[in-house]
């Protein structure tokens, strides 16, 4: 059995990673070694998120509330203003956005059985 959350951490967490390693690099003008420190990667993986290699599965750079919770993280992050509990709840508000919009489901459904996935209400409920 797969659970919502598995898929998530999958999904969510390598794309929102990603839109924040392209932000703080293309937007902010930090470099891959500087965004690599800030977020807690390695230079080599702030790099496959910035071209585009890695973080792919979800498309949410179309979503403007999901972006502007990320810039809200990143803004944090760079100006070290924001303590780990406001990031941590920025993050879990933006994994919710995720869900709500359904933007996680068909990559959820794909590793879901058939019966379950044709049921499942999980992020709209």
């Amino acid at each position: 059995m797969i659970l919502p959350c598995e898929v998530g951490v999958k999904t969510v967490l390598p794309a929102v990673k990603a839109v924040m390693a392209r932000s703080i690099v293309e937007k902010h003008g930090l470099n891959e070694k500087q965004t690599a420190d800030i977020l807690g990667l390695s230079q080599s993986a702030v790099s496959r998120y910035v071209g585009r290699e890695r973080g792919n599965l979800l498309n949410i750079e179309e979503t403007p509330e999901v972006i502007a919770l990320i810039d809200q993280m990143v803004t944090h992050l760079i100006k070290a203003t924001g303590n780990k509990a406001e990031i941590l709840e920025l993050f879990c508000q933006t994994c919710t956005s995720i869900r709500e919009k359904g933007l996680m489901c068909p990559a959820c459904q794909k590793k879901m059985p058939q019966e379950w996935a044709e049921k499942c209400s999980f992020c709209r409920e």
